[in-house]
């Protein structure tokens, strides 16, 4: 303790108790709602700062209650205004309001695994599954596993361990946090078969490696880079005809067409021009909640899931309701920041900064261009709109409840609104006016 800055021995002495702080009906509501752990760590971290002198003793109970956390998650909600539609250190895709609504409806007992007509054991996750076929009518059979990675793992282990996987070594890929490609599909105990170079891999490559040990030839999108120039790979029909199963991963997540997007490939088209399976995430263009999707043909289907390697990759209750009413339901956020006009941004934009500047804060609307992100869409800048503040707001929103994530660019805060929704506009000013300078925050 600073004694230079501690309170005199008869403020000491007025210090509350514990048990009498957690009787306060404010916290004693808390610890219903967050837990009496939580609430009490909490209030013996102010008691902590009323012995040093920063808060006074008449204000502990106050101050208790002001630093109690939204929920007993130390998870934070964050306005994401960085540009980047799918922020992997976001959590890349926003559900939509039927997603929550959902999860939260399936968070007690739910019929995942029963079915009330009969009361027996049912399929797990079948309205789901049902859901996805619905939107992909070209695809036999769907399973979900927990995230885009296991969906390629379960289908090398199940069709290719101690077989051949044959694949471009132009796709040959990384992907986030240092994880490769090759790697995990060695992992399973397959192969690796690599045809082609870098830049150019033709059918004939991939027809002179395919033979009695090969699994599957696995055909791989590569979102998160772009190879330009004297290029050469060869296409889902091209390699249909081979005699073997075809894998494709489309790593994004469009289950149909994007016309925002029209290169980026989605389940649809590639398992009409003859992919046996395709594989994809959902939390990418999806929309939806972290997971793993795999559709296509049944009877390799059958084999996937009843592969043991299922039961450990398999999703929860949560999970498969947030993806069915992703697929049933409204555009997601992500799909809604996807097609957003430019212009609208751009008005809103200004709107924004032209209430901010009545406050004194100094910004502007400014044009800028946001990115897909999470690994989609390499290459893709999508028109967009920001207001820009003084760079070192950037690390003040970071603070604010709930935080802003900004991107900070040529020495400016920007804050882009392509992945903000515009009812979290008058939520995003306010973040905004509580770090400004001379407001007392």
């Amino acid at each position: 303790m600073d004694r230079e800055h501690a309170p005199p021995m008869d403020e000491m002495r007025r210090l509350p108790r514990t048990d009498v702080l957690l009787a306060d009906p404010r916290l004693d509501a808390a610890a219903v709602r967050l837990g009496r752990r939580l609430v009490k760590e909490v209030v013996a971290g102010v008691q902590t700062q009323a012995r040093s002198g920063e808060v006074p003793v008449d204000e502990i109970a106050d101050r208790a209650v002001a630093a109690l956390p939204a929920t007993a998650s130390a998870l934070r909600p964050v306005i994401n205004a960085t540009g980047v539609l799918l922020h992997t250190n976001l959590g890349r895709a926003a559900l939509s309001p039927a997603a929550r609504d959902a999860v939260l409806a399936a968070s007690g007992s739910t019929d995942v695994e029963l079915d009330l007509g009969t009361g027996v054991r049912a399929r797990r996750g079948r309205s789901a599954l049902d859901a996805l076929l619905r939107a992909v009518p070209a695809a036999e059979a769907a399973h979900v596993v927990n995230n885009g990675a296991a969906a390629l793992v379960l289908a090398a282990t199940a069709l290719a361990q101690g077989r051949d996987i044959v694949v471009s070594r132009g796709e040959m890929v990384e992907i986030g946090d240092g994880f490769r490609l090759p790697d995990l599909l060695v992992s399973t105990g397959a192969r690796l078969r690599e045809v082609g170079t870098t830049n150019r891999t033709t059918p004939a490559d991939y027809a002179a490696a395919v033979g009695p040990d090969t699994g599957f030839i696995l055909k791989v999108h590569p979102s998160n880079f772009r190879v330009t120039g004297f290029t050469r790979e060869a296409s889902v029909t091209e390699l249909a005809p081979l005699g073997v199963p075809v894998v494709a991963d489309i790593g994004s997540g469009l289950l149909t067409p994007e016309p925002a997007l029209p290169d980026e490939p989605d389940a649809m088209t590639w398992l009409r021009a003859g992919a046996s399976l395709v594989t994809a995430s959902g939390d990418k263009l999806l929309g939806g909640p972290q997971c793993g999707l795999l559709l296509g043909n049944a009877d390799l289907m059958q084999r996937l899931a009843r592969h043991p390697l299922a039961r450990a990759l398999r999703v929860d209750k949560l999970t498969l309701a947030a993806l069915e009413a992703t697929v049933r339901g409204p555009l997601p956020p992500t799909v809604t920041a996807l097609r957003a006009d430019p212009r609208t941004l751009r008005e809103r934009a200004e709107r924004l900064a032209g209430t901010l500047r009545a406050d004194g804060v100094d910004c502007h609307a400014v044009d800028t261009e946001a990115v897909v992100g999470g690994g989609g869409a390499p290459g893709v800048t999508l028109p967009s709109a920001a207001v820009s503040l003084p760079a070192a707001y950037a690390a003040r929103l970071r603070g604010t409840e709930p935080a802003v994530m900004a991107r900070v660019e040529d020495g400016r805060c920007l804050l882009d609104l392509r992945a903000v929704p515009e009812d979290a506009d008058a939520e995003l000013a306010l973040a905004v006016r509580r770090v400004a300078p001379g407001t007392g925050s």
